[in-house]
């Protein structure tokens, strides 16, 4: 049965009602138009190839302007578009501003799926990128902390990591070890070089759910974000107040998530660190495991997990 006769049967004011609320613009909700205007964001070939750069990884504008061969306001045009349509963020690094396909979102990450994967400009395009931040990362790293990486893998394989936050990021060697089993994650440091290096390894490792901020440890720059694994990595040593670190620390933790304190030591004074983490910890309102050095013998590192006292409470 057609709607056309069943709608003339209805007095002409009825009739647009229906027709806008059954086939048109009036209908659709705010997620459909959002989509619609996605796509139309898309139906331009440049700005596709800004979307299939970005979803690998943080990408500034004088890199997405000299691999698309583009101006730069040309290519800042095409990125507005597509900041405006919630398909990339822009986020601003002392004097660089870079774009990243956001990596929450499941109907951002459909659409990035459907970027066909044998597209031979995509993947000259990602060559290039890759190029670039070969030329800036160097050498390949050499592995000198295998018995950290050991136990923090002994450590967070029992249960998944989810969203993970890396406070003290520095050239993001733990992101790299752990990146390829989180939903996402974030780090944070404060040195800009450490940063950049931190970017391009992570994006030549194939990683793509990392993103990286400049940010003090005492005001996380994330807003109300909250992750289910957050790691204060190494910085507890030299910060000014380490309970405040700890206590901004817990504030970006999901119910339920758990926070790992990472400290550098030598095997003559890990006692006393361990003592001090443990009253930091008191003091931040958390619950501190025995801490773990690493190796047993002429220990370099002591790892921990803290969880909030209220959380370790009710688990008891």
């Amino acid at each position: 049965m057609r709607l056309t006769p069943v709608l003339d049967y209805y007095p002409l004011n009825i009739n647009k009602y229906l027709y806008f609320n059954l086939f048109g613009r009036e209908r659709m909700d705010s997620s459909t138009e959002r989509l619609l205007q996605r796509f139309k964001t898309l139906a331009d070939p440049v700005r596709l190839r800004l979307l299939a750069l970005c979803a690998e990884g943080d990408c500034s504008v004088s890199e997405l302007t000299e691999i698309t061969a583009q101006s730069q306001p040309r290519v800042s045009q095409h990125l507005r578009q597509l900041c405006e349509a919630g398909l990339v963020e822009r986020f601003r690094d002392g004097h660089f501003v870079y774009y990243r396909v956001p990596n929450r979102g499941a109907e951002l990450r459909q659409i990035v799926a459907l970027l066909p994967s044998d597209e031979p400009q995509f993947e000259r395009d990602v060559a290039e990128l890759r190029a670039l931040r070969g030329a800036l990362a160097g050498a390949p790293r050499g592995d000198d902390d295998r018995p950290l990486h050991h136990a923090l893998l002994e450590l967070t394989v029992s249960s998944p990591i989810g969203d993970l936050l890396d406070i003290g990021c520095g050239q993001g060697r733990v992101m790299q070890l752990l990146a390829s089993r989180a939903r996402r994650a974030v780090g944070v440091d404060i040195d800009a070089d450490a940063r950049r290096y931190a970017r391009a390894h992570l994006l030549l490792a194939g990683l793509r759910n990392c993103t990286f901020r400049n940010g003090d440890m005492y005001a996380l720059p994330l807003g109300e974000q909250r992750f289910d694994t957050v790691i204060v990595d190494d910085v507890l040593g030299d910060a000014v107040d380490p309970v405040r670190v700890l206590v901004e620390a817990r504030r970006h933790l999901n119910d339920g998530g758990r926070l790992i304190v990472m400290a550098s030591t030598s095997g003559d004074d890990a006692k006393d660190l361990g003592r001090r983490i443990a009253a930091w910890s008191r003091d931040a309102g958390l619950r501190l495991s025995p801490p773990r050095a690493v190796p047993p013998t002429d220990s370099r590192w002591l790892i921990a997990v803290a969880t909030p006292v209220e959380q370790a409470s009710a688990a008891a």
